[in-house]
């Protein structure tokens, strides 16, 4: 089963795969899938993280499987004929998952996807990045990049490039926007920006929130003293960072401020989509050395 990830620019819209696991019924983000496969043997690797199934190489390439029900500490699959990966691309790295079955395809707007709130989705333990309501049922939007980045932490932010940076760093007041759902992932971005330099940054929990903050800024006329810069993800609820990019690169004021777009996303097909937008610059996760180098590019100081 292979899938089309073809949306309108600047939808506000994503497309779902809908799996289920235990019963329960859950999601991720189309354009993080190269394809679907039936489940099959895979070779185990000794002395790997519990819940690495092993390896498996179609077409020569080398992909690790994860058994999704144990690291979500649901009941593991018994290996039966609706068993199925889920083979992905993000963040640089080729992963599969395997899940009890697969139901669908849904194509829903970032505005129906609920944020769940702290009760069940702290910064250290929570994987869940939405909820959605759909015929019925509740689909829950898993946090693939964190599922990977708990069972090895060296697939998340390298925060040892910003290390490397700061004995060459000075301080920076260049108010600097950043739009991300993810609090661990925010957080984490901020400090780094603060340990680059740049003090001064504006934290949204999504790209809803920081357009009405750009709109106000504006209103007030003074908007491009106040934002020299956005990092905005994709995957956001309310609004995503392509709409958020589509909103500021047609405004005839906000377009002045470059926009980089920081997600693990970042594979040939969605580049395409944010030059398209007109992006100033994209970058996937990983790199947050990078970041700090292309914001260092885009910002003028006076």
């Amino acid at each position: 089963m292979e899938t089309n990830i073809l949306l309108e620019n600047g939808t506000n819209e994503l497309e779902v795969l809908e799996f289920i696991i235990d019963g329960n019924f859950y999601g991720i983000n189309v354009a993080k899938i190269r394809e679907i496969l039936p489940y099959h043997a895979v070779t185990p690797v000794p002395n790997s993280h519990p819940s690495i199934e092993g390896i498996f190489m179609p077409r020569d390439t080398m992909i690790t499987v994860i058994n999704l029900p144990k690291q979500l500490n649901l009941r593991e699959s018994s290996y039966h004929k609706d068993d199925m990966m889920i083979l992905t691309t993000f963040n640089n790295l080729d992963i599969a998952f395997h899940v009890h079955s697969v139901m669908g395809i849904r194509r829903i707007s970032w505005a129906d996807i609920i944020k769940p709130d702290k009760t069940i989705n702290t910064n250290e333990t929570g994987i869940a990045t939405g909820i959605i309501k759909y015929d019925g049922r509740i689909i829950i939007i898993l946090d693939f990049e964190k599922i990977v980045s708990d069972i090895n932490p060296n697939t998340g932010l390298r925060l040892s490039d910003i290390d490397e940076m700061l004995d060459e760093r000075t301080r920076n007041d260049s108010p600097i926007m950043i739009a991300d759902d993810s609090g661990l992932l925010s957080q984490l971005i901020s400090d780094s920006l603060h340990k680059a330099g740049y003090v001064n940054v504006i934290k949204n929990d999504n790209g809803q929130e920081a357009w009405d903050k750009l709109c106000a800024m504006k209103a007030e006329g003074n908007v491009l003293d106040r934002v020299k810069c956005i990092i905005t993800d994709i995957e956001m609820p309310k609004m995503d960072g392509h709409r958020l990019t589509y909103l500021i690169k047609k405004d005839d004021v906000l377009q002045k401020i470059p926009v980089v777009i920081f997600s693990s996303l970042i594979n040939p097909e969605m580049r395409k989509k944010g030059e398209a937008l007109g992006a100033d610059a994209q970058i996937s996760k990983p790199e947050i050395g990078n970041l700090v180098k292309i914001i260092d590019g885009l910002i003028k100081i006076d």
